[in-house]
């Protein structure tokens, strides 16, 4: 059983339609129009709704940060990583590949900044990573409903997998010597990300063709991941839109 919760999480998941629901509590005590929103689209769908109290949500959600909608369903349908190659649609793509994050929070954010920028897809290996459930897809603010999610067994040879269809992969870390501005976005790229502090594994990091940072100039040291992948992301779509979505080659410095 799976319980997914808060109003943008649960309706974007019911419009997606990759789950399925089992029924979805409402709070009898809110009458509020977003709510209603929730529960028009649940009749739509043909998904049935409970009015339950407060009490009995925040057991369901495991908090008290549900808004007022808890739904039972289906555990996230994942893609296959081919499915994420194929996906870009005629443009060179961008994905995601996640190595070890462990916090659902971080993981919703991640998520919630790819859908924003477009990406193809998001890698994730079949363990150390954080579960796709309520906390994740509350922090996404529903993205993970849309966000293509390949799940492999391991990191480092899906990214072979990437290479060898012509995706670049450039990896971050806090002691590489390129600036992360510094590279040409506007071919295929891979962003590699590695978990909340202790960054990319060895191997995966090997298996980068090129390693880059985010130059920090205050106190603290480093960037939370999900707030750097962000950066990074958006880097590389501001690249392809000055571009034209152009260009071709591997992510060398730009002149």
């Amino acid at each position: 059983m799976n319980y997914i919760y808060g109003i943008n999480a649960v309706a974007e998941a019911l419009k997606a339609r990759g789950r399925s629901f089992e029924w979805v509590g409402v709070l009898k005590e809110r009458h509020d129009l977003r709510l209603q929103r929730v529960v028009e689209e649940c009749r739509r769908n043909g998904v049935a709704v409970r009015f339950l109290g407060r009490p009995e949500l925040d057991r369901m959600a495991g908090n008290n940060a549900h808004q007022g909608v808890v739904a039972i369903t289906s555990g996230k349908q994942y893609n296959h990583l081919d499915d994420i190659v194929a996906a870009k649609r005629g443009r060179y793509s961008l994905v995601v590949v996640l190595d070890g994050i462990e916090d659902p929070h971080n993981l919703g954010a991640i998520l919630r900044t790819a859908d924003a920028a477009g990406v193809h897809g998001v890698i994730v290996q079949n363990r150390r990573v954080a579960a796709l459930g309520g906390a994740a897809a509350k922090a996404s603010a529903g993205a993970v409903a849309h966000v293509k999610i390949a799940q492999v067994v391991n990191i480092a040879r899906a990214m072979d997998e990437l290479k060898e269809v012509g995706v670049w992969t450039v990896g971050f870390a806090d002691d590489a010597d390129t600036n992360y501005d510094a590279l040409d976005f506007s071919v295929p790229s891979a962003i590699v990300v590695g978990a909340e502090g202790t960054g990319l594994r060895r191997l995966v990091r090997e298996k980068c063709d090129f390693t880059a940072r985010i130059p920090m100039y205050g106190q603290v040291s480093s960037l939370n991941v999900s707030v750097a992948t962000g950066i990074v992301l958006f880097e590389a779509i501001r690249q392809r839109v000055a571009g034209g979505v152009m260009g071709g080659g591997s992510p060398k410095p730009r002149k």
